[in-house]
C-alpha cells in the first residue's frame, strides 16, 4: 500500500513539474519574442533606409502586418514548444512500458529511467529486487519440498520392507515360539507406526500447499488443555529418558480454535523431544498476563546456530538436514505452528544458547474480534 502511494505521489510531482516547465517555457518564449521585436524596432529606427531597399520593403511590410506576423510567429512558437513537451511524457511512457516489461520478468539488470523519473526508478528497482528474492525463496522452498518428498519416499521403503519381512516370517514359520512371534509382531507394529508417521508427513505437505488454515474459535480452558497434552506425552518422554518440569497457571480460559492450538503445542513438544539430549528435562511454563497468555517451552539440546535459528519457522526447513528416520520430518511443524499463532494475532519466537532451546508464545485471551 505504501509503495502504491509512493508511485502516485511521484507521478503527481512529475506531472506538476512538466506542467510548470511548460508554462515557464511559454512565458519565457513570449517575453523573448517581445524583447526581440522591441530590439529589432530600436535597431531598425537607428538606420536611414532607402525606399527601394528590399530589406526596408520587407520591414515595412512586417510593420504594416505586425499583428498578423506576430500572431503567426507566436502560434508557430507555441506549436514547437507544445510538441516538445508532449513528446517528453510520451518518451517517459515508452520508458515506463519498457521498464514494466522488465518488471514482469525481472532479471539481474537494473531498471534505468530518465533522470526526471529517478524516484520511480528507485521504487521499481525495489519491487524488482523483492520479486527476485521472492522467486529465489519460492524456488528454494520448492527444492526443499521436492528433496523431502524424495527422502520420505526413500524412507518409506525401510519400514515397509521390515513389516513385510516380519509378517512373512510369521506366515512361513507357523512353528516358531510364542515369544518369537510376539517379538516379530512388536517389531512389525513399531515399523508400521513409523510408516504411518511418514505417510502423515506426506499429508502435511499436501495440506499445507493446497489449503489455507482457518480458525473456528470457542471458549477453552487452556490450563486443562496443556495438562492433558503433557500427560499424553509421558510415554514418549519416558521412552527417551526425558522428564517434565511444568508450571501451568490454573483455570486460564481463552477464546481460540482448540484443535489448531492443540496442534501448535503438539508440534512444538514433538520438536523438543526430537532434539533433546537423552535423560534431560523439558520445561513448560504458562503464565496469565491480563489480556495475554505467555507460554515458554524449553529443552536441553544442541545449540542452534543463529543462521539456522532465523529460518526455523520456514516451511520445509529442517534444522537437521540428514535423512534420519528418528529425527527427520517434513519441516512443516514449526511453520504450521507459526501460521496458527499468527492467525490468533499472537507471536512466536525461538532462542537457542548454552545448549538450551526455547520457544516463547504470546497469544491473546480473546481472539474473537480478529478472526
Amino acid at each position: 500500500m505504501n509503495r502504491e502511494i509512493n508511485f502516485v505521489r511521484v507521478r503527481s510531482q512529475l506531472c506538476r513539474q512538466i506542467l510548470l516547465q511548460y508554462l515557464l517555457t511559454m512565458i519565457g518564449a513570449m517575453a523573448a519574442f517581445l524583447l526581440l521585436v522591441l530590439l529589432s524596432w530600436i535597431i531598425a529606427h537607428s538606420f536611414i533606409w532607402q525606399a527601394e531597399d528590399p530589406l526596408y520593403q520587407l520591414l515595412h511590410w512586417v510593420k504594416e502586418n505586425l499583428i498578423f506576423v506576430g500572431s503567426g510567429t507566436l502560434l508557430v512558437l507555441w506549436g514547437m514548444i507544445t510538441y516538445f513537451f508532449i513528446r517528453r511524457p510520451l518518451r517517459y511512457l515508452d520508458d515506463m512500458i519498457a521498464a514494466s516489461k522488465k518488471l514482469a520478468s525481472p532479471g539481474e539488470d537494473a531498471i534505468v529511467l530518465p533522470k526526471a523519473m529517478k524516484s520511480i526508478e528507485d521504487e521499481m528497482n525495489l519491487v524488482r529486487e523483492q520479486a527476485l528474492r521472492d522467486r529465489f525463496l519460492a524456488r528454494e522452498a520448492e527444492q526443499r519440498k521436492n528433496d523431502l518428498i524424495v527422502y520420505l519416499a526413500h524412507d518409506l521403503k525401510t519400514p515397509l520392507t521390515s513389516v513385510i519381512g516380519y509378517l512373512t516370517l510369521l506366515c512361513d514359520e507357523p512353528q516358531i515360539s510364542s515369544e518369537l512371534k510376539n517379538r516379530y509382531a512388536g517389531i512389525a507394529l513399531h515399523k508400521a507406526e513409523r510408516l504411518e508417521d511418514l505417510i502423515n508427513e506426506f499429508f502435511d505437505i499436501t495440506r499445507f500447499n493446497l489449503s489455507s488454515i482457518t480458525l473456528e474459535p470457542e471458549r477453552v480452558n487452556l490450563s486443562r488443555m496443556l495438562e492433558q497434552i503433557v500427560y499424553e506425552f509421558d510415554p514418549i518422554l519416558e521412552e527417551k529418558g526425558l522428564q517434565w518440569e511444568t508450571q501451568i497457571a490454573p483455570n486460564v480460559e481463552i477464546l481460540c480454535d482448540p484443535n489448531k492450538m492443540e496442534r501448535v503445542f503438539d508440534n512444538l513438544i514433538r520438536n523438543a523431544v526430537s532434539y533433546s539430549y537423552q535423560n534431560s528435562v523439558i520445561s513448560l511454563v504458562m503464565e496469565n498476563q491480563n489480556d495475554w497468555v505467555e507460554i515458554r517451552l524449553q529443552n536441553r539440546g544442541k545449540t542452534i546456530p543463529p543462521e539456522k535459528l532465523s529460518r526455523i519457522f520456514e516451511q520445509f526447513y529442517r534444522i537437521d538436514s540428514s535423512r534420519s528416520s528418528k529425527t527427520g520430518c517434513a519441516g512443516l511443524g514449526l511453520a504450521i505452528a507459526k501460521e496458527i499463532i499468527d492467525l490468533h494475532k499472537g507471536t512466536i519466537r525461538a532462542e537457542s544458547k548454552n545448549e538450551n532451546i526455547s520457544f516463547f508464545i504470546t497469544i491473546p485471551r480473546d481472539c474473537h474480534k480478529i478472526v
